[in-house]
């Protein structure tokens, strides 16, 4: 007797421990009684009722990420290639995810095959391989549309990878070396370009300052002739100047010493003659003085007679 008494004891202490929950963190508990849905539990400690109540299924809410297999998909031009999608979702209501669907993984990566492939469809390969953030958004609103009677939020859908045909790379692989020369040549013409420009600048730069060091040249040696010029006018006038004034000293002098008006104007003519030195190409003679040279010549053809 004392031993089924311990028995049962021990089976109702083993029964209350196995009605008491405790949820942890990030997680929500669906619990049925007799097979119906009878709530969820929250984070905490909980009770259930013995044999009639169970924890259904135990979800986790965090965000959870998908990397589902390449799906092949063809584009509008008739490419076939290969993409690979990244899912990005988290459970919002656990009664929906529990009984929405039957599998929610495999129904999300279904309908993200199915609808990359009607997005790929209205897209041609240049469009599909540039258009990644516009294919993202596109399939995010998608899924995250179909998904909400699931429970379930979609929060983000990346293209992990597109993988076009062999034949296609090595076309696109071409193309880009092909780019890469056209722009290394443009490159090269446009230094080779600059290069000249700055050459033709450099000479016209140095063109510029030869002509006008030859100006500033041509502009020193005009003032240094110049200058010259003036000094030779200046001086020959200074010689005149004494010639003069030794004449008129003389003319004094003879003049003091009693000489007529006719030796006046000889010595005149003989101060005139050496002022002009035999450089003068001109030179104007007081018509006295003239009177006088005639007298001269006259008196010189009679002596010679």
């Amino acid at each position: 007797m004392g031993l089924l008494v311990l028995v049962l004891l021990v089976i109702l202490v083993v029964v209350l421990a196995s009605s008491v929950k405790i949820v942890p963190q990030a997680y929500a508990y669906v619990v049925e009684r007799l097979g119906a849905y009878q709530g969820t539990w929250s984070v905490g400690l909980h009770i259930k009722m013995p044999i009639i109540d169970k924890v259904a299924k135990k979800i986790n809410l965090k965000e959870q990420v998908v990397d589902f297999a390449p799906q092949p998909v063809i584009t509008k031009d008739n490419v076939t290639m290969r993409i690979d999608t990244v899912v990005f979702f988290q459970i919002t209501d656990p009664k929906l995810f529990a009984y929405g669907v039957e599998n929610p993984i495999m129904a999300i990566e279904n309908l993200t095959a199915t609808t990359l492939r009607n997005i790929i469809g209205d897209l041609e390969l240049d469009q599909t391989l540039t258009s990644r953030e516009t294919i993202n958004t596109k399939m995010r609103a998608s899924l995250d549309e179909a998904t909400d009677p699931w429970g379930i939020k979609v929060n983000r859908v990346e293209l992990k990878n597109i993988i076009p045909p062999a034949e296609i790379q090595n076309a696109m692989e071409r193309q880009m070396k092909a780019e890469r020369e056209r722009r290394e040549a443009v490159t090269r013409a446009e230094g080779e370009k600059k290069a000249s420009v700055t050459v033709a600048e450099g000479k016209k730069e140095a063109a510029i300052l030869e002509a006008e060091a030859e100006k500033q040249s041509a502009i020193l040696r005009a003032e240094a002739q110049k200058e010259k010029m003036i000094r030779e006018a200046e001086g020959e006038a200074a010689a005149i100047l004494k010639v003069q004034q030794a004449t008129a000293d003389g003319i004094r002098m003879i003049r003091e010493a009693g000489a007529d008006e006719s030796v006046l104007r000889i010595k005149s003519l003989e101060a005139f003659e050496k002022a002009a030195d035999g450089k003068a190409t001109k030179i104007i003679i007081p018509s006295e003085i003239q009177g006088i040279a005639g007298l001269a010549a006259s008196l010189k053809e009679i002596v010679t007679k």
